[in-house]
């Protein structure tokens, strides 16, 4: 089960989906792993006293980099299968395998893998997910500007959180301030709607770039105004862990 804050506000994720799941669960012929994919009140769920994944239920939006959770994800499912999966003997394996396969395909109804559909985003959902890509840049930095601190001797770091929708990086070498830059969260509705990335002083008026929220009908996602390039195709598509990269490029260049 994929927990957000989403996943429990939905009448039928929460009371069908689940229900069902636990259901199964419960009589012993499937595992539930709640993935917690951002933060939100799960631990009193019906499902809080199973095993979530990542390690000790941090949501996945929470890593600087995504792909150490789902590596930890992946573990635990592969866990989970290997309990379920029977022993099977090498010489018997193919013919059980397809066996398998036969009775699986006779026994579910076949349909199309096309059934998305387009939607329109709600302006309570593109607020969220602004928020969301503000709070993941803002660990993205913090746990970068701690690992080029241990990576190289000679750099300082400070990571300042100024408000709940501003923060501020800056690197040091041997003493000198090297690179500095100020991120903050704009205002959907308003002249700056986006996240936005100043270097050098905090201003209110003065930013190189601006991410800000679109989407194509099925998902949203972080698009920059082309302002700064970086290597980046003006037309891409960012998730939140894009958006931080792009922005962390912008950051250190000056030290490559």
């Amino acid at each position: 089960m994929l927990i957000s804050p989403y996943f429990i506000d939905s009448d039928y994720c929460y009371e069908i989906e689940m229900e069902r799941a636990m259901e199964r669960h419960e009589k012993g012929n499937a595992i539930v792993i709640p993935v917690i994919l951002h933060p939100c009140d799960w631990h009193d769920m019906p499902f809080g006293k199973l095993l979530a994944c990542p390690k000790d239920g941090k949501p996945i939006s929470k890593f600087p980099n995504m792909h150490d959770a789902f590596l930890d994800v992946t573990k635990a499912v592969k866990k989970a299968a290997a309990k379920l999966r029977p022993s099977i003997p090498a010489s018997q394996s193919r013919t059980a395998i397809s066996d398998i396969g036969h009775k699986s395909i006779l026994s579910h109804p076949v349909r199309s893998s096309n059934l998305r559909l387009k939607k329109k985003f709600t302006d309570r959902e593109k607020d969220r997910f602004l928020a969301d890509a503000f709070e993941y840049i803002a660990n993205f930095f913090e746990g970068s500007l701690d690992e080029l601190k241990v990576r190289n001797k000679e750099a300082e770091t400070e990571f300042r959180l100024v408000d709940a929708n501003r923060f501020t990086a800056t690197i040091y070498l041997k003493g000198k301030e090297a690179s500095r830059c100020n991120i903050w969260l704009g205002d959907r509705s308003s002249f700056l709607p986006g996240i936005m990335y100043s270097s050098g002083s905090y201003s209110n008026n003065s930013y190189n770039e601006s991410l800000n929220i679109e989407d194509d009908g099925y998902t949203m996602y972080l698009k920059g105004m082309g302002m700064q390039f970086h290597g980046q195709d003006r037309e891409e598509k960012m998730t939140f862990e894009g958006g931080a990269e792009y922005y962390w490029s912008m950051f250190i260049e000056y030290l490559q």
